[in-house]
C-alpha cells in the first residue's frame, strides 16, 4: 500500500522543463549574490574591528581577518559616556517601540468603528500629516515650549502616533470578520476589552511589523538628540557614533591614554582613528541585527496584509 502511494506521488510530481531549471538556477544565483552584497559590508566592518589595527590602517585586510584580537571592543567600551548612551538607546528603543505600537494599534482600531465621533475627519487629519508638516523650526519651538529640551520623554511621546502605522493597522483590522467583535460586544465587553482580548491576538503579524519599523527608527535616530539635548544628559549611541566619526582622531588619542603600557607597546592593538570609527559603528549595529531575525517571520505577512485589503 505504501509503495502504491509513493508511486502515485512520484507520478503526480511535475517534471521541470529545461527552461524551468535554467530559470531556477539564474533566480537562485541572483538572490545569493544580492544576499552576499547585503551581508558583506557588515562582515567587512567586523573583520576590520578584530584584526591588527596597523594592517587595517594600511588597508591590508580584505576578506580574512589577520592578527585577531578584541582589544578594540574592550577599549571602546571604556570610553566615557558610552555605557550611559547604550542604556539610553536601549530604553528609548524599548519604551518608544511599545508606546508607538500600542498607540498606533489602538488608534487604528478606533478609526474602524463607524460610531466613532467624526471618525472620517480625524482619520483624514492623521493622513494629511504624512504629506504636510510645519517644518523643522516650528517642530523645535513646539517641543521647546512643551518643556522637552533635555527630557528623556522627547524620544517617546512625540512618536506616539505614526500615520503610516495607523493606516497599516486599520487596513489589517478591516480584513477581520466583524462577528468576532460582535460576540464579545453582546457579552458586555467595551472597546478596550475587545481590543485587548479579541483584536490584539489576531493582529500580531502587523504588530510585529510595526515593532520592526519603530525599533529600527528609534535605534538609528540621532538628529533629535543633536537638537534637543544641549546639555548632553541623554545622548544616544547613534549620536555618539556621529560625534566620534567627526572626532575620531582625538578620541583615538584619548583611548590610547587609557591603555596600559603593554597594550601601547603592541602596535597591532594600538588604537587608531579608523579602528575607533569601525568599532563604535559595529557596537551600534550589532543589537539591531540580533533583534531583527526574531520579528522577520512576521514581517512579510504583516506588511502584505496590512497594505493590501482583501
Amino acid at each position: 500500500m505504501v509503495a502504491k502511494i509513493k508511486a502515485k506521488q512520484e507520478k503526480n510530481k511535475q517534471k521541470l522543463s529545461r527552461g524551468d531549471i535554467v530559470f531556477n538556477i539564474i533566480n537562485y544565483t541572483v538572490f545569493i549574490l544580492i544576499t552576499l552584497a547585503c551581508i558583506f559590508p557588515f562582515y567587512y566592518l567586523f573583520i576590520n574591528t578584530i584584526s591588527d589595527n596597523e594592517m587595517v590602517r594600511l588597508g591590508q585586510i580584505q576578506l580574512i581577518p589577520k592578527g585577531i584580537h578584541f582589544e578594540n571592543y574592550i577599549q571602546v567600551m571604556k570610553i566615557d559616556g558610552i555605557i550611559d548612551a547604550l542604556f539610553v538607546s536601549v530604553a528609548r528603543t524599548v519604551l518608544g517601540t511599545l508606546w508607538t505600537v500600542g498607540g498606533c494599534a489602538f488608534l487604528g482600531y478606533l478609526v474602524t468603528k463607524q460610531e466613532m465621533w467624526l471618525r472620517k475627519v480625524w482619520y483624514r487629519l492623521i493622513v494629511i500629516t504624512m504629506y504636510f508638516s510645519a517644518g523643522l523650526i516650528p517642530w523645535y519651538m513646539n517641543l521647546r515650549m512643551l518643556g522637552f529640551l533635555d527630557n528623556f520623554w522627547v524620544y517617546v511621546i512625540p512618536g506616539l502616533v505614526s500615520p503610516y502605522n495607523v493606516i497599516l493597522v486599520k487596513t489589517f483590522i478591516e480584513g477581520l470578520p466583524p462577528s468576532l467583535e460582535e460576540s464579545a460586544t453582546l457579552d458586555g465587553a467595551g472597546y478596550v476589552r475587545v481590543f485587548i482580548s479579541i483584536i490584539m491576538p489576531l493582529i500580531i503579524p502587523i504588530l510585529a511589523t510595526l515593532c520592526i519599523f519603530s525599533a529600527v527608527g528609534q535605534w538609528n535616530s540621532f538628529t533629535d538628540t543633536m537638537m534637543l539635548m544641549p546639555s548632553g544628559k541623554y545622548y544616544t549611541l547613534q549620536f555618539l557614533l556621529y560625534k566620534y566619526q567627526n572626532e575620531a582622531s582625538s578620541l583615538a588619542a584619548l583611548v590610547r591614554n587609557t591603555q596600559d603600557a603593554s597594550a601601547l607597546a603592541n602596535v597591532s592593538t594600538k588604537q587608531t582613528a579608523l579602528s575607533v570609527r569601525m568599532t563604535v559603528a559595529m557596537v551600534v549595529t550589532i543589537p539591531i541585527l540580533l533583534v531583527y531575525p526574531f520579528f522577520q517571520r512576521y514581517f512579510v505577512k504583516g506588511i502584505m496584509i496590512g497594505a493590501v485589503k482583501g
